[in-house]
């Protein structure tokens, strides 16, 4: 069959062999060509016209094409549904070869390995992660290849789920077979397990790195972090090669530094995007994030996702920020200073692959001007570390002033962008090609005068070159010496010796032209290049004087204080507020709360009290301002003092989860369970509505048991908010169990929620009230309180003796002695005697 193909279809068929799994974006002339069923797909996904061409005898083949010049806007669309896409680039010019170009596979664009700045979103880091698993512990890195940011751990497997959701990485790579329960919702990548092999991976980094050890880099003993590191090396390799390029270290960290936050976490407390949206207004950091540069942008997202666990290092952070909003006037300053700075971050990587566009380069020239002015405007003790990381690096900014113009051409090759002076060969010949268009010009003018002919007219195109064009009613005055090249309709056109010497001179110079300017341009940016760690060291800097002043001037005007951090478990906060919902109200109307959460007294709260009243609000601000605190940020409060949280775990709101086949209630018990499994005495759990997806009975009975469970063992700082009013009667036999309510008036039959908690449980929930507020119609709600008022009357017209009794909610009744030395012991110490003598000891109690 393959004698039957075309040239280009045998060509296009051995390299689509080659990346089956990839879109293949196939280079002819002005486009990018796509065939078959990649033809297909991209005509169903990029809304394109599908058309077909004979390619053979008898063979007729699906395309779908776009214009190279457009590809960016197109790719963009494939990446962020999924696809990869291999694109194959013409390797030869037009005419520098017979028959057919050569053509290959330049690099393979997928989620992860994206570095083109039109794909990319400037203030988050597009991650590519990889997994090398290996039971009880695993093995996760990833890497930016924008940014150059490369890191790798050994971790705990139960770890991993929560340090996905933290990296969010657009792709994900793993060994092929491996489970992938916990990559939804991103792009996988599965590759050989042999990739993953520690002694190879360990070969494939050191060969990136140009080392003959891992030691400096703290891996050595961590093989599975080195496989996972490894099989990034290995995939870019594949897919793009040039990003190996941004590679000068990888850094070993450690889960155990940082504060854990899980999916669920972030998504109930909307650290990143808002719940309802889906967008960054009305999440967390959409009011924290007051950034002027990209780099801090993103360093903040990095932030909010690693709270800090160290004390010290928070105070620092806080110092910092303390210190920049007690200069107000300053603060505006570094702020304006900010915006003038470019992504340094990504400009630097781009230089180092050779990739960065002249404009990119005086971009960043402005902004090393910018750094002494900033650091100038960093004044004081405290903010000393920040100025002493601000590195102007004045021999950049020389060289960029030296060898770039100020305006350039958007890309070498054409002129404009070397600037004079800078090399004396480019000047000459940059002059020869002025020269010559300008000899050019003075051509058509003696032609016009000896001829006689005055719409005579030089003309050029790329199939004759330079022409001299007379219209029909003046070919008799056309001379000689004039050689007949083409006819058109209403002209002739002609050419010249002397013509044909003055365009092989022409073209000549604007070939060496570009050739030039494009070896000059890449000779700077190797000379740059070779400052590039400079360039990432100063880029970091940057970010965290503009973190630490958009947390400044975030405090000063939302009114924010400082948190006092301490060693021991105890959260107490005066005049609490929610950071974002206080936004979209007017301050007056928002009413703070306080909360006195400590281990000692008053560990756990159970918060009672209607829906719409504030529960909800209440328990996540408290979480928020935990997170707030621990990043370094001031907080939405009067005043506060903090105990290190290890770990924030919310269970919050009914959702099922239809993937996996888990019903409300199973997903919401499987979340509970993950909470009392990984919680310690240093966490914080949110807790709200604890089994309210089952019976009453059950439900009830699940809650108190998980509400003595975190009691008796686990003395985690804990909210617990439910419906259930049974379970106030707790604070009367627990000890550090404290009842809260949100208090409720009500005025001429009508509830007035006042959004204020106080102590005390209630036995009321006014689920009625809310559910006219909610618009149930009005005969629906009067029968409702019609039966409400039936059951009350019932509940107490039955005497207690007549009531059935529930051996499930035995419980509630005042415990025994007997009881209490059940709960008290501990079967798992009791020796087989000691055990005996237990159970005489119950029988006698009992009789």
């Amino acid at each position: 069959m393959t004698e039957n193909l075309t040239p280009l279809r045998a060509q296009y068929l051995r390299i689509k062999k080659r990346y089956p799994d990839s879109i293949v974006f196939f280079r002819l002339g002005d486009f990018y060509e796509t065939f078959d069923s990649d033809a297909e797909l991209a005509a169903r996904e990029l809304e394109i016209v599908l058309t077909a061409r004979e390619m053979g005898k008898g063979i007729k083949v699906p395309m779908a094409g776009i214009p190279y010049h457009a590809a960016e806007n197109y790719i963009a669309r494939l990446i962020g549904r999924g696809y990869k896409i291999a694109v194959c680039e013409q390797t030869t010019r037009p005419g520098e070869i017979k028959g057919l170009m050569e053509r290959e596979v330049v690099r393979v664009v997928t989620p992860g390995t994206i570095v083109e700045p039109a794909l990319l979103n400037v203030r988050i880091n597009n991650y590519l992660a990889s997994i090398a698993p290996g039971g009880t512990s695993c093995g996760l890195a990833y890497i930016d290849i924008s940014t150059g940011e490369f890191a790798a751990a050994q971790i705990p497997a139960e770890r991993l789920e929560t340090e996905l959701g933290r990296i969010h990485p657009a792709e994900l790579i793993l060994p092929t077979g491996a489970e992938t329960c916990l990559s939804r919702g991103m792009s996988i990548t599965e590759l050989d397990p042999s990739v993953f092999e520690p002694e190879s991976a360990a070969d494939t980094l050191k060969a990136a790195f140009r080392t003959s050890t891992l030691e400096g880099y703290n891996l050595e003993n961590q093989p599975l972090a080195i496989a996972a590191a490894g099989a990034i090396i290995t995939y870019l390799r594949e897919t793009n090669q040039s990003a190996l390029g941004v590679l000068s270290h990888i850094s070993n960290y450690s889960t155990a530094e940082y504060m854990a936050l899980d999916d669920n976490t972030l998504t109930n407390l909307e650290v990143f995007q808002n719940a309802t949206t889906g967008g960054v207004r009305g999440s967390l950091l959409g009011i924290v994030d007051r950034t002027k540069t990209a780099m801090g942008a993103r360093m903040l997202r990095r932030w909010l996702g690693k709270p800090l666990l160290s004390r010290q290092r928070i105070m620092e952070r806080q110092a910092c920020v303390e210190a920049l909003r007690s200069q107000h006037l300053k603060l505006k300053e570094i702020e304006k200073k900010l915006k003038q700075v470019a992504d340094v971050e990504r400009v630097a990587n781009r230089i180092k692959t050779l990739t960065a566009m002249p404009r990119e380069l005086i971009a960043l020239k402005r902004s090393l001007e910018t750094v002494p002015e900033l650091a100038c405007a960093l004044e004081g003790e405290a903010l000393k570390g920040l100025r002493g990381g601000l590195n102007p690096l004045p021999d950049l900014v020389r060289l960029i002033h030296e060898a770039i113009e100020p305006e350039p051409a958007a890309s070498p090759g054409e002129g404009g962008v070397i600037r004079a002076g800078f090399s004396v060969e480019l000047d000459k010949i940059t002059d020869l090609a002025a020269n010559s268009r300008l000899f050019i010009a003075q051509l058509e003018a003696t032609e016009r005068s000896q001829t006689g002919i005055k719409t005579l007219k030089v003309g050029f195109n790329q199939v004759f070159g330079y022409y001299l064009e007379v219209s029909n009613p003046n070919l008799s005055q056309v001379p000689i010496r004039y050689i007949r090249k083409q006819t058109l309709a209403n002209a002739e056109r002609f050419i010249t010796p002397e013509l044909k010497e003055l365009e092989l001179r022409v073209l000549s110079s604007k070939e060496r032209l570009a050739d030039l300017e494009t070896s000059l341009y890449r000779r700077v940016l190797q000379q740059i290049g070779q400052s590039a760690d400079s360039l990432l060291s100063l880029a970091e800097a940057i970010a965290r004087v503009d973190v630490l002043s958009a947390l400044a001037s975030m405090s000063v005007e939302n009114a924010y204080v400082k948190p006092i951090m301490v060693d021991g478990p105890v959260i107490k906060i005066v005049g609490g507020r929610h950071p974002v919902i206080e936004q979209t109200l007017d301050h007056s109307a928002y009413v703070p709360n306080d909360i006195d959460l400590e281990t000692g007294d008053s560990q756990i709260i159970i918060l009672t009290g209607p829906n719409m009243a504030g529960k909800s609000t209440y328990l996540k601000q408290v979480a928020i301002i935990v997170l707030m605190a621990q990043i370094g940020s001031f907080i939405p409060a009067t005043s506060a003092e903090i105990g290190i949280c290890d770990r924030i775990f919310t269970r919050i709101g009914a959702r099922e989860d239809l993937v996996s086949g888990k019903s409300t209630f199973m997903a919401e018990m499987v979340e509970t369970a993950l909470i009392l499994s990984s919680a310690t005495s240093s966490s914080l759990l949110i807790l709200d509505e604890i089994g309210r997806g089952t019976s009453t009975s059950d439900g009830l009975a699940i809650a108190q048991a998980v509400v003595e469970f975190i009691h008796q063992r686990l003395g985690a700082r804990t909210l617990f908010a439910t419906h259930y009013h049974e379970l106030i009667s707790m604070a009367e036999r627990l000890p550090r169990v404290r009842n809260f309510n949100v208090a409720v008036t009500e005025d001429k039959g009508e509830v007035i929620f006042l959004h204020r908690i106080q102590p005390g449980g209630t036995d009321r929930s006014y689920g009625i009230h809310v559910a006219k507020i909610a618009g149930l119609p009005k005969p629906v709600v009067r029968r409702a309180n019609e039966i409400l008022a039936e059951l009350e009357n019932l509940k107490t017209e039955t005497p207690a003796s007549a009531r059935p009794v529930s051996a499930q909610l035995s419980f509630l009744n005042p415990p025994s002695p007997a009881i209490e030395l059940i709960r008290g012991m501990d079967p798992d110490s009791l020796t087989p005697r000691k055990a005996l003598e237990m159970l005489y000891t119950l029988k006698q109690m009992l009789e």
